[in-house]
């Protein structure tokens, strides 16, 4: 492919080091898909006989098709896929590459790559968004404790608390779609770095391709990989929520806990204690985060202080962030597994609930809404809770006499407080009221049927 200045051959060790086939291999279906659009805009252009192109085309064709084995002594992808393409047609393959560089192959193979992922992304976050939602519309009436400190703070629906998460991964799919538009310009025909001599149609090769745009400086279009920071940046986010959902399934599957069961198919055993059944997957899921992070941090670190324009190290820019992908994937699909054949022991998240003290907040807000300033109710309430402490009692078993010892502005209202009491209370928008909650989950359902539009 360039050894016509060069009258020694490569060192096999630098061939071993230098080789990305093992990883950009990869690539295979973005390479030939692009080259197949590059030659017939030559043709259409007159740089190449229409004949060769012909030839080019079919036998690129015949490559997709029925794949070769992506292995041998080979630098990259493009080089097997020429050197295969010369095998079946002969000389005409020679011309493939005419006002090409490998510069701009890459990115263009990157950015259809990247392309594909992000919807991949979007669609994985969807079914997970679905699944928060069918566990939600069946089970999310029951009351649970909501949390502070990992302390039960106040009473929730539970699913007000699982579409907490369905508004984070809606965030995380609208980051995938933003990246979309900038990973979404042609660089095919910004050559190795300044452009091209030959008459070519940028245009016509965008649209064979799909793409929305070509890229207008030649220099930035092989140089910079910032559209692979930015899926990874996003990809980081989506890992930390997936993240965070799976310590609460953690959590909520422990004895102490008692919230859900996890199905059999999604844990482990132990190789000595015959009675465990442990969250493995959700505890790699949890793990495996920070391989994502490394990968966004590894790809910063490469580019930071590159002289303009391409270098080798760009070659660096893929094994990290294709291996970002395919965990993040394959977390969005367990996770959507793990909600959907779990079981949700709404008995032990009322009783949780339940907690003695849990109506404290409200007691102070009952003295705040008839004129106590909020700062004295909630002292007043700290020594109602303290001497609930001190006597064993519930907050909600104290009658309306106790209440008027520490504060003669509490009413017959504030005796009693049962969680629904307090989650009723909660009714605005973007509460934990029954009816702020259906709310949002006909959102979520009406949204959902939009995002999929965009998959499509």
């Amino acid at each position: 492919m360039w050894g016509g200045r060069f009258s020694k051959s490569l060192d096999q060790r630098a061939l071993t080091y230098t080789t990305s086939l093992p990883v950009d291999r990869r690539l295979f279906e973005w390479d030939v898909l692009g080259s197949i659009a590059h030659a017939r805009m030559l043709a259409r252009q007159g740089v190449i006989p229409p004949a060769d192109a012909q030839a080019i085309v079919s036998g690129l064709s015949d490559l997709l098709a029925r794949p070769p084995r992506l292995d041998g002594e080979y630098e990259d992808v493009h080089s097997l896929v020429e050197a295969e393409l010369a095998r079946q047609i002969g000389e005409p393959a020679g011309r493939l590459h005419t006002a090409r560089s490998r510069n701009d192959q890459v990115a263009t193979d990157m950015r259809l790559f990247v392309r594909s992922a992000l919807i991949e992304g979007v669609a994985g976050i969807l079914d997970v968004q679905s699944a928060l939602v069918e566990v939600a519309q069946r089970d999310g009436v029951a009351i649970m404790p909501g949390y502070t400190h990992l302390q039960r703070a106040q009473p929730i629906l539970l699913g007000h608390h699982l579409l907490a998460y369905w508004e984070m991964l809606e965030r995380d799919a609208g980051r995938l779609r933003d990246a979309y538009a900038r990973a979404d310009v042609l660089p095919l025909g910004a050559g190795a770095l300044a452009g091209s001599p030959y008459p070519l149609d940028r245009e016509y090769v965008a649209r064979a391709l799909g793409f929305s745009s070509v890229s207008r400086n030649s220099l930035d279009a092989v140089a910079d990989r910032d559209f692979l920071i930015e899926h990874l940046a996003a990809l980081a986010s989506l890992a930390m929520h997936l993240s965070r959902l799976a310590e609460d399934l953690v959590l909520w599957s422990t004895v102490e806990f008692g919230f859900i069961s996890l199905d059999e198919s999604l844990t482990t055993g132990s190789s000595i204690m015959p009675q465990k059944r442990n969250p493995d997957v959700a505890e790699l899921l949890r793990g495996k985060t920070g391989r994502v992070y490394g990968a966004l941090v590894a790809l910063l670190v490469t580019l930071k202080g590159l002289p303009m324009s391409y270098n080798r190290d760009l070659q660096e820019d893929k094994a990290a962030y294709f291996e970002a992908v395919d965990l993040v994937h394959d977390g969005l699909a367990l996770a959507a597994a793990m909600l959907r054949s779990a079981t949700w022991r709404t008995e032990r998240l009322a009783a949780a609930a339940s907690d003695p003290l849990i109506s404290a907040t409200d007691l102070a807000d009952h003295l705040a809404q008839r004129g106590v300033p909020f700062r004295q109710a909630h002292e007043i309430v700290g020594g109602i809770v303290r001497a609930a402490e001190a006597s064993g009692r519930r907050l909600d078993d104290f009658s309306l006499d106790e209440l008027r010892a520490f504060s003669p502005q509490f009413e017959q209202s504030a005796v009693g407080l049962r969680p629904a009491d307090i989650v009723a209370a909660r009714d605005v928008v973007g509460g934990t009221a029954p009816g702020q909650v259906s709310a949002q989950l006909q959102f979520a359902a009406r949204r959902l049927d939009e995002s999929r539009g965009w998959v499509e």
